[in-house]
């Protein structure tokens, strides 16, 4: 199954690399002897010996048409693009200042002589393109004047602006979304870098490896560990298994690849440097084995043989580190239920005895709960209470507020977030040691301080924290985002780097969560489409089936195999027909309106 256009396990439910297997179909008998004899010859050149080159005789708002084609090929300069323009054009145009993804783009002719014409490419932004691959959802329009001359008879472009404009048809034709990863600051998992790439699949390898020593993009890089950094470093030509250095990562060859300075890491390190290797290139469709070597001899001796295998590292991956372990729970008449097989019954404790609870959260290993309650009290005092407590025993009160938002618990079960009056976020954190709980504010400021500043404001309706623990999903203002969750030296923690998500939707989000390390799951008002995917890069995003939804969906919970909504009439599961294409969301029995799906995390 495949959603998102992209990944499998990783977004969960939702898709990825599903390897074709082409069957042989009929049988037939071998003579036991015969003379071998040539059928044919394989032929190994190249077909051309670059890009296609303009039309001939080409009119100019279509040869600008391709034009704009042409600019989603980077290689070489972008040298299909150059084709179209004069020499002198051709020399001036500084193509890495900028790359725009648009749709829709029109040429406009404002003027037109026999040798000479002016046009204006008007398209509508969707995204940009740095130069190591990250991309940023966009909106706006962009509108370039571009002159042209004709040329021996040929019309080209004589004046342009520098940067590249490409259509998002050719940029999905020629790039495809990859992922790095790089290590959460605890070690326990890895954490996913998505990154656009163009580039033929025997250079895939040695791309994907390098983009690894250069680092995660800049606004990870304070939070993430890179294993395959200084003093780490690729040694040698990369090669497949047995050292055959053609086609590496083509077919099932393997891929072997030997790190200067890796002989001084400890054992852990030396499998976080196998995870974000293995992870990175298995994940862009370059097989196995991987032979994993520092400073000449193998970096684990329990692999020197037959290499390295997904199975080796998988658990240190986003997906298997946000499996649903305990199961699906629900909110009903305001408190905590448990569904299983024999049916619904209300949780053991604190959280199952009440019916005041208007949220709840389970911590991962599902031994904490946090729940927002409406605690009766009259204006002006503040109406919800945060509660804090374990599951099966008792609760204590940790914030107040007019609002708080549905908490959120870190992997660890450390810490429950929560947004208190739209604005104010506070990690109730839990000492399992003492089972004491202190309430730490976390630093909001460069939300709306920084570059995207002016495109983020609240109230903050939605928070919850990725798996990883290293992003934090939100909804502001009825927007989607992902922010960076940074940690500062004196232990205290800060939103930053606010990455807009979905930003073409025509109605407000209402709920997110986390798919897996990739991408969200988000309900949005109204009944067309209330539920879509989309990769946390903001790259790709695609309605979820409405089959059997009665709007508005008001919670959606997730898990990397599971997307529970919440909607007018009950709770609802997305079905995954094995057999079948068709998906559509059945009710969950013996769960009626006004309540809600919960999952840890």
């Amino acid at each position: 199954m495949r959603m998102l256009g992209a990944r499998s396990s990783r977004l969960a439910a939702v898709a990825v690399l599903v390897t074709a297997l082409l069957a042989i179909g009929g049988c037939a008998s071998l003579p036991e002897s015969s003379a071998p004899q040539a059928l044919g010859t394989l032929n190994r050149e190249p077909t051309s010996d670059g890009p296609p080159p303009p039309i001939q005789g080409r009119d100019p708002d279509l040869l600008l048409r391709d034009f704009l084609q042409a600019t989603a090929d980077p290689a070489n300069r972008h040298l299909a693009a150059r084709q179209y323009m004069t020499p002198s054009a051709s020399a001036q145009w500084e193509d890495g200042a900028s790359t725009t993804i648009v749709e829709k783009p029109d040429t406009l002719r404002e003027s037109r002589t026999g040798d000479k014409a002016t046009y204006v490419i008007r398209a509508q932004k969707v995204g940009e393109l740095a130069p190591d691959g990250t991309y940023r959802a966009v909106d706006g329009t962009v509108e370039n004047k571009i002159e042209m001359s004709r040329v021996d008879g040929e019309w080209r472009i004589d004046e342009l602006p520098d940067g590249v404009v490409m259509d998002r048809t050719a940029f999905n034709k020629s790039y495809r979304r990859n992922v790095l990863y790089f290590v959460e600051p605890g070690g326990a998992s890895v954490v996913p870098d998505l990154r656009w790439i163009s580039v033929s699949k025997n250079q895939l390898t040695q791309r994907l490896l390098t983009l690894l020593t250069e680092g995660p993009q800049p606004e990870l890089a304070p939070v993430v560990r890179n294993q395959l950094a200084q003093p780490v470093a690729l040694r040698g030509p990369i090669t497949k298994a047995n050292g055959d250095p053609d086609e590496v990562g083509i077919g099932l060859g393997g891929v072997r690849v030997d790190f200067a300075g890796a002989g001084g890491l400890s054992p852990r390190d030396r499998e976080l440097l196998a995870a974000q290797v293995v992870l990175t290139l298995a994940g862009a469709d370059i097989l196995g084995p991987y032979m994993l070597l520092a400073d000449g001899k193998p970096l684990d001796d329990r692999f020197a043989a037959n290499g390295w295998s997904v199975a080796d590292v998988e658990q240190l991956s986003p997906e298997m580190f946000a499996q649903n372990r305990i199961g699906l729970h629900a909110l009903r008449g305001g408190a905590l239920a448990q569904v299983n097989e024999r049916g619904v019954v209300n949780a053991p404790g604190y959280f199952g005895t009440v019916n005041n609870l208007q949220s709840v959260a389970l911590s991962p290993d599902g031994q904490l709960v946090a729940g927002v309650a409406a605690n009766g009290r009259p204006a002006p005092e503040p109406p919800r209470t945060l509660m804090i407590g374990t599951y099966g025993g008792n609760a204590f009160p940790v914030a107040e507020g007019t609002t708080i938002s549905r908490p959120s618990w870190t992997a660890d079960g450390s810490a429950a977030w929560a947004v208190i009056d739209g604005e104010r976020v506070i990690r109730a954190v839990n000492d399992r040691g003492t089972g004491n709980v202190s309430v730490q504010e976390v630093d909001t400021s460069a939300l709306t301080g920084s570059s995207s500043g002016p495109n983020f404001r609240g109230p903050i309706s939605e928070l919850r924290i990725s798996r990883t623990g290293v992003r934090a999903a939100l909804i502001a203002d009825g927007k989607v985002y992902v922010a960076v969750v940074e940690r500062r030296p004196d232990g205290k923690y800060a939103l930053t780097s606010p990455l807009p998500l979905a930003v073409d939707l025509s109605t407000r989000a209402l709920a997110l969560d986390w798919l897996g390390g990739e991408a969200l799951i988000v309900a949005r008002e109204g009944n067309i489409n209330p539920v879509l995917t989309v990769t946390i890069d903001g790259s790709e995003q695609y309605p979820l089936t409405s089959q059997n939804l009665t709007a508005p969906v008001r919670v959606v919970a997730a898990s990397p195999t599971t997307q529970y909504v919440a909607d007018s009439r009950g709770v609802l599961e997305l079905t995954n027909n094995q057999t079948s294409e068709l998906r559509y969301w059945t009710e969950i029995p013996g769960l009626g309106s006004d309540t809600a799906p919960v999952l840890p995390g």
